[in-house]
């Protein structure tokens, strides 16, 4: 691309920290440190100090986030029956496990009567889930929404390299947001810039903080944090500001 291209050249990365450890264990499957100084600018789904790590260690002369987005004319509430008391939607992995484990599959053996489902490939046969636990192993895309729609609440856990990065929103959160569905989340430096804690979104850190919130929560205050996280994603986060984004970026790269 750096041979052909008779204008700037971007690398856009969806994954920052992840290409990142990479980098610092010697895995070059894609992207070699002699290159980022060669791209015109370095589009990154995280943002906050990984930014400036990029400039400053890697040499990028332009570094810019360009997170994650939503389409609202795909993602929005819908009247159906809500199934679950708390949904998960994640492919597995083996650090996100644990934390799966604290905030949701220990508070559904705490709580019986409480409904939960997970929804997502690749888990190993041998766990044992909860009775109360439903499985779900492929959810088409088409039907995220009314997956969504059908719970009280969902939850939102983030892998080990966005936690150490921080400021790395997935694309769920901001689909669930926009589907008026309340979150539960574990923490992650940053995400109070995306979301207002206790008024946007509700954290997580133990198993006791989930079960609080799926039993002490009213539906009034329930609603207005679902009514409020919608609402800063639609101002925020959707496909048409990242482009108007990108737009302001390329114009900066080609004047800078």
């Amino acid at each position: 691309m750096l041979e052909t291209a008779r204008g700037p050249v971007a690398f856009y990365d969806i994954d920052t920290p992840v290409t990142l450890a990479k980098l610092e264990r010697g895995d070059t499957e894609y992207l070699t440190e002699e290159l980022i100084p060669r791209y015109s600018v370095y589009l990154s789904f995280t943002g906050g100090p990984t930014l400036e790590k990029l400039e400053k260690v890697y040499g990028s002369p332009m570094v810019r986030p360009l997170y994650c987005s939503f389409d609202p004319e795909v993602y929005f509430p819908e009247q159906v029956e809500q199934s679950w008391d708390l949904g998960y939607l994640g492919t597995y992995s083996s650090d996100r496990q644990p934390p799966l484990e604290s905030l949701m599959l220990k508070a559904a053996r705490s709580w019986l009567d409480g409904r939960f489902v997970i929804a997502g490939p690749q888990y190993p046969t041998e766990i044992k889930w909860p009775v109360n636990v439903d499985r779900i192993e492929h959810l088409p895309p088409d039907r995220h929404r009314h997956f969504y729609n059908s719970q009280r609440y969902t939850l939102n856990i983030t892998r080990a390299d966005m936690i150490r990065a921080g400021y790395s929103p997935g694309a769920r959160l901001f689909e669930a947001a926009a589907c008026g569905v309340p979150i539960i989340s574990d923490w992650w430096p940053g995400l109070d810039t995306f979301f207002e804690p206790g008024r946007e979104i509700l954290i997580a850190r133990n198993t006791q903080e989930t079960l609080s919130y799926l039993q002490n929560t009213s539906q009034e205050s329930r609603h207005e944090i679902s009514i409020r996280a919608r609402s800063k994603v639609l101002m925020k986060h959707t496909a048409a500001h990242r482009v108007l984004e990108l737009e302001k970026i390329v114009s900066q790269v080609i004047s800078p």
